[in-house]
C-alpha cells in the first residue's frame, strides 16, 4: 500500500484543532489561520513598495522565507502524533511516501491542492497545482514563493542532510502559473548547481 492521497487529505481536514486566537496546534507547529487576502496583500505591497532594480531581491527574499519556514514547519509536521498516525501506516516507499503526506498535509490545510507529478529520488520532483492562494488576486506574473519555498523544503527534509542541517541542498522554479493564465502551477524541484 502506497499513500492514499484522498485518504489522507480526508482524515487530515477532519481534525478540528483551531482555537478561538486563529492558531491551529497540531502537526509539531503553530500556525496561524489568517485569510488569503492578507498574505497575497502582504508580498503584492513589498513588491509594489521597492524600486524596480530590487524586485529581484525582494522575490528571492519572499521564497527564502517561505524555504525557511517549510523546513522547519515541514519537519513538525513529518514528526508529529497526526501524521504518524494518518500516513505512516500508509508508507511503503519510503522518502517518496513521506513526501506524498506531505503535500497531503498541504491540500489539507488548504494552502494549494497539489501533489507530486513526477519524482526521482534525491534527483528532482516535478510539482502540480490546480489551486493555490497565490494564484488568487490580479493576473500577472508568476508568483507562487510559498509553494516554491516550501517544495524545495520538503525535498530538503527528504533528500537533504538530517534536520536541522539540511536545509539549502535544493532550488524550486515555478514554470507555469494560474496568475499567469495557465491552467496549473507547475513547479520544479531539483540540486541547486
Amino acid at each position: 500500500m502506497t499513500v492514499q492521497r484522498n485518504i489522507v487529505v480526508k482524515k487530515l481536514a477532519e481534525i478540528k484543532v483551531e482555537n478561538k486566537e486563529g492558531i491551529i496546534d497540531a502537526f509539531n507547529v503553530l500556525v496561524n489561520y489568517l485569510p488569503v487576502t492578507f498574505w497575497n496583500n502582504f508580498a503584492k505591497r513589498i513588491l509594489e513598495a521597492v524600486p524596480d532594480d530590487k524586485i529581484d531581491e525582494v522575490k528571492a527574499n519572499l521564497y527564502q522565507c517561505a524555504n525557511e519556514c517549510g523546513y522547519h514547519t515541514g519537519y513538525g509536521i513529518i514528526t508529529s502524533d497526526e501524521f504518524k498516525s494518518v500516513v505512516e501506516p500508509m508508507v511503503t516507499d519510503g522518502a517518496k511516501d513521506i513526501l506524498r503526506g506531505a503535500f497531503a498535509v498541504f491540500t489539507a490545510w488548504g494552502w494549494a491542492k497539489s501533489g507530486i507529478v513526477q519524482i526521482k529520488e534525491g534527483e528532482r520532483m516535478v510539482i502540480r497545482a490546480v489551486d493555490y492562494y497565490e494564484a488568487d488576486g490580479e493576473p500577472g506574473e508568476k508568483r507562487a514563493f510559498m509553494i516554491q519555498g516550501v517544495a524545495a523544503a520538503f525535498f530538503d527534509l527528504a533528500y537533504g542532510d538530517d534536520y536541522p542541517d539540511g536545509l539549502g541542498k535544493y532550488d524550486c522554479e515555478q514554470v507555469a502559473g494560474i496568475e499567469c493564465g495557465d491552467r496549473f502551477g507547475e513547479f520544479v524541484i531539483a540540486k541547486k548547481d
